[in-house]
């Protein structure tokens, strides 16, 4: 079975993370439902020691072939949930197939623009999987469930040398929770790569530092007629909060090394407002000013509204994995050599973003991440050629064969 074929079967169900349920794991129940099917899956493909637990972590294992008992043994990772930031239930994927260039219509009034999406252009001849425009589509990270498996296939299927391989397939990434709870003792890998990226050359070892920021405003409401001196509009001091924040600062303005204040939802009325921030920079430095600068306008809100009128929670999320792998070096070449025995030039770069991998490697497992093949993740124009997922196969074939 191709990875492509695996993909259609896994997107079609629903495993969207609760950001609002994020003390429980999995967060959201319907990701049993892909975690029941992946365990049946491995078990049918031959894998050992095959377990899924009650969090909805998925367990599996290969033995290394004769001569590669020596070498190291590799995880490969990637997560179950797909991002709440817009419809996983009812994907209806659809194969444009033979793309001979141009924007693909999608419905729901949406289209993947050639000026918006460039990376269509490197994709002519070839044949893309795209949503219907109601829905995102899943690859991220079904692509790479589905890639990890089809290459495990091959493995068994056709006897190709290869070292000991570990797999995991965890929950809630989506939402900063997916590593927290991997038993690494189960897993028993030495080091591992997530498949969790965009373009089949990406290789990154650096992810942003991250926290969320909830502002919790309380406002004082009576009638407007009578309201001077009085009146405190919670909406209108959230409006200005967030002008006290650099409006150049902010994802869409920003690219590579640059961090950002993203204001990700809003609510409110003149009793109560809230606005929810991610916060993201890949220096820790500049990570901790970003902090404090949210800290010095809760108090300067304080000051001026009273000491109960503003509330702000920072929670911290992940941390940069350069600080672990940097003194990794030679995990990420075993990556750069597998990418060039399949012809591709590495591109390494920063995920302006994070992975797993980040929470692995500070709990001991380094862990760089590999591209999916996937773009416009997310959202209704997420798109993925089915060529690009067989590459990736190609790739974890390489990168599980040397010894």
């Amino acid at each position: 079975m191709r990875a492509y074929e695996r993909l259609l079967r896994y997107v079609q169900i629903n495993t969207m993370s609760d950001e609002d349920n994020a003390a429980s794991t999995p967060s959201s129940p319907c990701q049993h439902e892909l975690a029941k099917l992946l365990e049946t899956e491995m078990r049918e493909l031959g894998m050992e020691e095959v377990y899924r637990d009650g969090r909805c972590y998925v367990y599996g294992k290969l033995p290394a072939s004769p001569g590669y008992e020596a070498s190291p043994r590799i995880g490969l990772i990637a997560h179950i949930d797909t991002a709440p930031d817009f419809s996983g239930e009812k994907v209806r994927p659809r194969i444009v197939e033979n793309y001979q260039g141009g924007d693909i219509e999608l419905g729901h009034g949406r289209t993947i623009t050639e000026e918006k999406f460039p990376d269509l252009r490197e994709h002519i001849g070839q044949d893309i999987i795209v949503t219907d425009g109601s829905s995102l589509l899943g690859a991220d990270d079904k692509a790479g469930i589905a890639e990890i498996l089809t290459a495990c296939e091959r493995l068994i299927k056709e006897k190709l040398p290869h070292c000991g391989v570990s797999v995991c397939f965890c929950p809630d990434e989506e939402i900063g929770h997916g590593a927290e709870l991997m038993d690494l003792r189960r897993l028993g890998a030495d080091f591992a790569y997530t498949l969790d990226g965009g373009a089949v050359e990406e290789l990154s070892y650096e992810t942003f530092n991250a926290c969320s920021a909830v502002w919790e405003i309380q406002g004082v409401n009576v009638h407007p007629g009578s309201a001077k001196d009085i009146m405190v509009n919670a909406s209108l001091v959230a409006m200005e909060i967030n002008s006290l924040l650099p409006p150049e600062e902010i994802p869409g303005k920003t690219e590579g090394y640059q961090g950002f204040y993203h204001l990700t939802d809003m609510k409110g009325n003149c009793e109560k407002a809230e606005l929810k921030y991610i916060i993201r920079d890949h220096d820790a430095e500049k990570f901790q000013a970003r902090q404090e600068l949210l800290r010095r306008i809760e108090k300067q809100m304080r000051e001026k509204y009273g000491r109960d009128s503003v509330k702000l929670n920072i929670t911290q999320q992940y941390r940069n994995m350069a600080e672990v792998l940097r003194d990794k070096k030679d995990i990420v070449l075993r990556a750069e050599r597998a990418l060039k025995k399949q012809g591709l030039v590495p591109d390494i770069r920063p995920i302006r973003g994070g992975t797993d991998g980040s929470q692995l490697s500070f709990r001991g497992l380094p862990c760089p991440n590999l591209g999916t093949g996937g773009y416009g993740f997310h959202g209704p124009y997420e798109h993925i050629s089915t060529a690009d997922m067989d590459t990736m196969v190609e790739v974890v074939l390489k990168l599980l064969g040397e010894k």
